[in-house]
């Protein structure tokens, strides 16, 4: 059976909204949370973009069952894995155990705020497999020192250890990223429902470790104010991941998009309150061999009658599924 997740959105909600929705997606019967790690909104129409981290502290606190996870953390220009490292341990400690991490390559929409550049994709994988190690050798309570291709360590250790490191998942894209996940990652993280992602991930370590996936939607009585809301607020997502990797702020989002009729996004998001719609649009990670789909709903003022509906209609159906 497919575990079936919700999504903390902090491009479309503030900080107190998102603990409260997660307090919210417990009481239904969410089996795990994934949270958004951003310093920008993909769109100025969403609104938001509040610290993850503290957010994740918050919902480590307010809620006892739901697993956190960050979804996903770049620990290579904003934040230094020494200092990710320290922060995904504290949160650790505080859920008892439930936290994950996240950790993938980025986007120039959150990391370019710390003027670093932004370097082709394959560098910014090698930065990605050094910032892991890093990460993995903190999580053991040696003193760390490390002089790399990319980053410097010095005398660096984490003085509160939970008693299980968190996993570490890395979320892939293509072949390259999925080699990455197998050889170095506890789970792999997508969203898309590629098979050929697993297959590259199984063939280098990964065979029989947990792999999730992210599936936005658009609940709403009325479709036609869901297609609406999605079209407003996610359109974003259909330019694909070599696009929203490289463009720089929602501006360039607007006009990325400027095109993408709501028929569009109609069709690639299910909109409306037809459960069956939501359940078709999982079935191809489940029959990929995703063990997790981790859904978002759109629409930050949206999500109580969401959690309604998905308590009462919706996770029944998928969990058949």
């Amino acid at each position: 059976m497919v575990r079936i997740g919700y999504t903390m959105m902090t491009e479309q909600a503030g900080p107190r909204e998102l603990v409260s929705h997660v307090v919210g997606a417990e009481e239904t019967g969410f089996d795990f949370s994934v949270i958004s790690d951003h310093s920008y909104p993909w769109l100025a129409s969403q609104g938001h973009a509040p610290y993850a981290w503290s957010i994740l502290g918050a919902a480590a606190q307010a809620t006892s069952r739901i697993p956190l996870m960050t979804y996903v953390t770049c620990p290579t220009y904003r934040y230094h894995p020494a200092v990710v490292a320290q922060k995904a341990a504290t949160v650790q400690i505080l859920s008892q155990g439930r936290f994950r991490l996240g950790l993938g390559s980025g986007e120039n929409l959150n990391e370019h705020i710390v003027g670093a550049g932004w370097p082709a994709a394959h560098v910014r994988l090698e930065m990605l497999e050094e910032a892991v190690g890093i990460i993995r050798r903190m999580f053991t309570g040696e003193c760390v020192s490390h002089h790399g291709a990319h980053f410097d360590v010095e005398n660096a250790r984490l003085w509160d250890l939970p008693e299980e490191s968190p996993p570490i998942g890395i979320a892939v894209s293509g072949p390259r990223s999925c080699e990455l996940a197998g050889r170095s990652a506890d789970l792999l993280i997508a969203t898309e429902p590629e098979q050929e992602f697993l297959q590259h991930f199984d063939a280098h370590g990964g065979a029989g470790k947990p792999r999730i996936g992210q599936l936005p939607v658009c609940y709403d009585r009325d479709r036609d104010a869901a297609v609406a809301r999605a079209h407003d607020q996610f359109r974003w997502a259909l330019g694909g991941w070599k696009v929203n990797a490289e463009l720089p702020g929602p501006a360039g989002f607007e006009q990325a998009s400027q095109h993408t009729r709501p028929e569009d996004v109609a069709k690639a998001i299910a909109c409306g309150d037809d459960v069956e719609a939501v359940v078709e649009a999982v079935r191809p990670y489940a029959e990929a061999g995703f063990t997790e789909v981790a859904l978002v709903q759109i629409g930050g003022d949206q999500q109580e009658p969401f959690l309604e509906w998905a308590g009462a209609e919706l996770l029944p159906a998928l969990r058949d599924l």
